[in-house]
């Protein structure tokens, strides 16, 4: 029995070739998913084992009863041809394109999400990209927060697309951040290197957890003023919210971002309704010719008014 695409809750004993397996692999082979969704599911308190939930380490014994309980399918995402405001056109040709990406858009249509999008706005100005990917997010081999800004890469031919995306894979782009962030990291310049899972409680947030995703982050304090820090960051893994994670791990989060615990009266007070957090630089080999590329994305207004002011507070 397999668990299929439907939704629903679904019970099985665990057979004898699978005793002494993580609950996370048996939970894939028996119900027909994938580690990662397996993985989701537990995160998510959807599984028990003998009624309990279990860790995804957590080893399962011949007999015990494994029950998920799977979310119905969620409706087609499509993409919707649009014009975008704002979004920018650094740099185009047979292989690529590489956009300045303003805040406020998604990368690719999801569900819950209805405003604009990169993928959107490419459809509608007529760009032919990559068909590698799910049909809403083709072309796509990196992703910005709606609420951040900055430079990022789509992939315009299937060469490029396979080409970059075993670039991020491998580690050798290169990805840099600007983050300012409250109070003044000790040491001023140091590496983050601690796992990344989804919340254990808000599936919207993630969170430093002990069986989460390989994650480590590299900054440099540029400027250090009264109530905050402007660091240059770099990326060493691309993990979903990893700046914005690992900077409030260390207590430290970037000015505005209300979800990970910034205080919003400093924000108020600079005229800040976001995380102050840019892609100021991307930089790779060119899928074509391997020759090294880079772009860059000056700082909106609204993250260059904030700075100022924290400057002049200072």
């Amino acid at each position: 029995m397999t668990a299929g695409d439907g939704g629903g809750r679904r019970s099985l004993a665990v057979p004898d070739g699978l005793a002494g397996e993580r609950v996370d692999a048996a939970l894939a082979r028996m119900f027909g998913l994938s580690r990662t969704r397996s993985a989701d599911l537990i995160a998510a308190g959807h599984v028990t084992v003998d009624g309990s939930p279990p860790a995804k380490s957590e080893r399962v014994q011949a007999g015990s009863w494994l029950e998920v309980l799977l979310p119905s399918p969620a409706e087609p995402v499509t993409v919707v041809p649009e014009s975008v405001e704002g979004v920018v056109v650094l740099h185009d040709d047979d292989a690529i394109v590489v956009l300045d990406k303003p805040v406020g858009v998604a990368v690719h249509p999801s569900p819950g999400w209805s405003g604009p999008t990169v993928v959107g706005h490419l459809a509608g100005a007529g760009y032919r990209i990559a068909t590698g990917g799910a049909a809403e997010r083709q072309g796509i081999v990196q992703r910005l927060d709606v609420g951040t800004s900055g430079v990022m890469v789509v992939a315009k031919s299937e060469y490029a697309y396979s080409a970059l995306k075993n670039a991020f894979r491998s580690r050798t782009v290169d990805k840099t951040y600007h983050a300012l962030v409250q109070g003044h990291p000790d040491p001023l310049r140091g590496s983050i290197d601690a796992p990344i899972g989804r919340h254990p409680r808000h599936d919207y947030k993630f969170a430093v957890m002990a069986d989460g995703k390989h994650s480590v982050t590299h900054y440099e304090t540029l400027e250090a003023h009264r109530f905050a820090s402007l660091l240059e960051v770099r990326l060493e893994t691309g993990r979903t919210h990893q700046i914005r994670v690992h900077m409030a791990a260390l207590k430290h989060p970037c000015l505005g971002d209300s979800v990970y615990g910034a205080d919003p009266v400093l924000a108020k007070r600079v005229g800040l309704e976001r995380q102050w957090l840019h892609a100021v630089r991307l930089g790779f080999e060119h899928p074509e010719d391997g020759t090294y590329v880079e772009f860059e994305s000056s700082y909106p207004d609204d993250l260059e008014r904030a700075l100022a002011l924290i400057r002049d507070e200072s």
